[in-house]
């Protein structure tokens, strides 16, 4: 079969690796630039030099045994390091966050740069100029409804009704070393998450240090300007540090609009008589981890579909 995927994040990825593995042509569709997603890295200049922040996903557990074995693997190639202030499971991507999903990148057939905002069906999908025999969304639940509803209101649904948490997040870059003796820090007021960026393995650079405000206050500010949140979250973190914390030399701001999902507890979505199917996190679990195994089920599920069965929710 000639599959087309939208979304080159960890889920699509995954899947169009298995998928490929089965014999089928897979060609994967991704509106950024690059890999990354909500494991992207964001680089910024400072007076000290380049700084770098992963603004998005600070790190990955590996429980699952189809994972831990995927995870191992990414270590000996040198893509992952483990990462002990999230725990003893919790990996991160050396030398960023990127790089397991620039690896899978590497080998797949991915068109970047290209937003797909429509699909259209007449016994073949056409995504962009071109046609396949499948269509797979692998991209968050909010942009899954408004390209799958007229072709599938079950799954236009089950999207709808998944709902993702916000997450304003703040990069800064300091003059010298912030003195806290932990990396990562949580539930710091309005901050959900404090962590020592430059800290984790492989990283270079001047002292980073990523901030990702409460569910709670990002949802309450989403509509903020980016430098009223800078200034919040900033301040907030300085009372936290006390009167020896170093100057700021650099920043940036991102708003995460859906950062955190509540999962369905499906595995994937496959409607087997027009050949749709669907993968993430939030149809699984809000982790790395959940959305390659969706991947990694939705590809098994093509490759064993009784044709005869509208759809498999599994």
């Amino acid at each position: 079969m000639r599959i087309g995927i939208i979304g080159a994040g960890m889920a699509g990825l995954s899947c169009g690796q298995a998928l490929r593995h089965q014999g089928h042509d897979v060609i994967v569709f991704d509106k950024g630039r690059g890999p990354g997603g909500r494991m992207s890295t964001r680089r910024i200049d400072s007076p000290l030099g380049e700084a770098a922040f992963d603004h998005g996903a600070q790190y990955l557990t590996a429980r699952h045994p189809a994972f831990v074995a995927q995870v191992e693997r990414w270590a000996q190639d040198g893509h992952v390091a483990r990462w002990s202030p999230a725990g003893l499971d919790a990996w991160v991507g050396t030398p960023a966050m990127n790089a397991p999903i620039r690896a899978m990148a590497n080998g797949s057939d991915v068109r970047w740069n290209t937003a797909i905002d429509t699909l259209t069906y007449d016994g073949e999908w056409r995504i962009g100029h071109e046609r396949f025999d499948a269509a797979i969304v692998a991209v968050p639940a909010e942009q899954v409804a408004p390209l799958v509803a007229a072709h599938d209101v079950a799954l236009a649904d089950a999207a709808r009704s998944a709902v993702s948490d916000p997450c304003w997040t703040v990069m800064a870059a300091y003059a010298g070393t912030v003195p806290i003796d932990r990396d990562r820090l949580t539930d710091l007021g309005i901050i959900g998450s404090a962590v020592r960026n430059s800290a984790k393995p492989a990283r270079t650079g001047p002292e980073a240090w990523v901030l990702q405000a409460s569910a709670d206050w990002s949802r309450t500010h989403l509509e903020n300007d980016p430098g009223t949140v800078q200034r919040a979250l900033l301040a907030a973190f300085a009372d936290h540090i006390g009167a020896r914390s170093p100057a700021v030399v650099a920043t940036s701001v991102h708003r995460w609009r859906y950062a955190k999902v509540d999962a369905l507890n499906h595995c994937a979505i496959w409607s087997a008589d027009i050949r749709l199917g669907a993968c993430g996190d939030w149809l699984l679990g809000p982790r790395i981890e959940a959305a390659w195994l969706s991947g990694q089920h939705l590809a098994e599920i093509v490759g064993s579909t009784n044709w005869n069965r509208s759809q498999q929710n599994v």
